[in-house]
């Protein structure tokens, strides 16, 4: 995923009301699965790419390549909004059209089960992918009812960044692997112009990942493998406890419930804080001189949890076929290209996005270059996703509301989750 600059909560009304009538003629018998079957992919000719903005250029560069090499089958990058939703917006419009504008679409991970339970997508032959080579967690975001309707294509997790002068301030020779260790090291560091904590809590799609995290990495779940809500917990608690005191007791700076990833980034650059939560596209940012009062000055951290390492949730895209495209044999086969190991190395070399294929993060000219493959690939294999559900729009709004009543002190974190469990049970209950 890149990183999150928009919320996901407003939700197509219309794709979420299809998205539950498909969901519920699956669940009464349809074995044939959401999206039709394989046999579906055939015909040959131009096809086009939906994707969010090629920012880098990397893409369109990757897409001259096979436009050399197949000249009667080119591709055609349909560049939609930088922001998640817009994305979204506009690929659920095109489906609900059946418009055969889009042919592959890049869909952000969360997305999966929306798209195939309404048989916007068209099912994938997993013998036709090396799936083993995979990282696996990247994997189970492109599969439906157990079968796959997209490939993996360029994924994310979260990460601790920490201020490596302050940890050695504070007499530590490593970083924090739980959080008691984590506020134990800031309470050591008496700099009145520092806080402890930072993540993402604005009321927006990172505060779903943000809380996610909290309640995995305490040993809990949002959503449990059967797609039952399952926040009214202990252990939910615990996750949700842990980040309203951090607000309470001033260890998680009060501007933090305004902060997405830009401003997370710019407060650490400043030297605002000693930890925070991070997608990895701020290394190369935060090493850059010229704003940044850090450079050199940290490094990055598997995320502390309850006790012990973390669960960080994952992000990325998967690339899918359009039921409504034509030409979906080439469409299969731009997949196949797109995602193999030249692709995905030349993309993360262009580009410093996380790959998929597992190999990379082993490989000692990379890790030259980005010196922290290998915690992201740790926390890639320990990551979560955010909740498998169809009506996901929904759902993600119930979670932020009450989040972020919790962690603003309009609610107790026991009436917060209380009436989360109560609005997630409702929107998950015929899924």
């Amino acid at each position: 995923m890149t990183p999150l600059t928009t919320t996901m909560r407003h939700a197509i009304a219309i794709g979420s009301m299809a998205a539950l009538i498909a969901a519920s003629a699956v669940a009464c018998g349809g074995d044939e699965g959401s999206g039709g079957t394989t046999d579906e992919l055939t015909g040959r000719g131009p096809i086009t790419l939906a994707q969010g903005k090629d920012t880098s250029g990397n893409l369109q560069r990757q897409i001259n390549d096979w436009n050399a090499q197949h000249p009667n089958e080119k591709v055609r990058l349909i560049e939609l909004p930088e922001d998640a939703d817009g994305q979204r917006q506009q690929m659920v419009q095109n489906a609900q059209a059946k418009s055969d504008a889009y042919t592959v679409l890049a869909l952000d991970v969360v997305w999966t089960a929306e798209f195939a339970a309404n048989r916007w997508i068209t099912r994938l032959p997993e013998n036709q992918f090396n799936l083993g080579s995979l990282l696996p967690p990247t994997v189970k975001t492109a599969q439906y009812r157990n079968r796959l309707y997209a490939v993996p294509f360029k994924t994310n997790a979260g990460l601790l960044f920490y201020r490596t002068d302050l940890l050695e301030q504070a007499g530590l020779d490593e970083p924090p692997k739980t959080w008691s260790e984590m506020t134990s090291a800031c309470d050591k560091v008496k700099d009145e112009g520092v806080a402890c904590y930072g993540g993402q809590f604005e009321k927006y799609e990172g505060l779903t990942v943000n809380f996610s995290e909290a309640v995995h990495s305490a040993g809990g779940v949002v959503v449990n493998d059967q797609g039952a809500p399952n926040v009214n917990t202990p252990q939910a608690k615990q996750g949700l406890d842990f980040l309203a005191q951090g607000f309470k007791s001033g260890r998680i700076p009060k501007s933090a419930i305004t902060f997405k990833e830009e401003e997370a980034r710019r407060e650490f650059e400043k030297g605002g804080l000693f930890f925070l939560r991070q997608w990895p596209y701020q290394w190369a940012l935060s090493n850059k001189k010229g704003d940044s009062k850090v450079v050199g000055k940290f490094d990055v951290a598997p995320l502390p949890g309850a006790n012990g390492p973390g669960a960080p949730t994952l992000g990325g895209y998967n690339l899918a076929i359009s039921s409504f495209g034509k030409n979906k044999a080439t469409a299969l086969d731009f997949i196949k290209f797109l995602t193999d190991e030249q692709r995905q190395r030349q993309n993360l070399l262009a580009t410093s996005e996380a790959p998929t294929l597992a190999s990379l993060y082993d490989d000692a000219e990379l890790q030259k270059k980005f010196p922290y493959l290998p915690v992201l690939k740790q926390s890639l294999l320990n990551a979560r996703p955010r909740p498998v559900v169809v009506r996901y729009g929904d759902v993600t709004e119930a979670i932020q509301e009450n989040a972020y009543a919790a962690l603003s002190g309009t609610k107790t974190t026991d009436q917060a989750l209380a009436d989360m469990q109560a609005k997630l049970t409702e929107l998950t209950k015929q899924q």
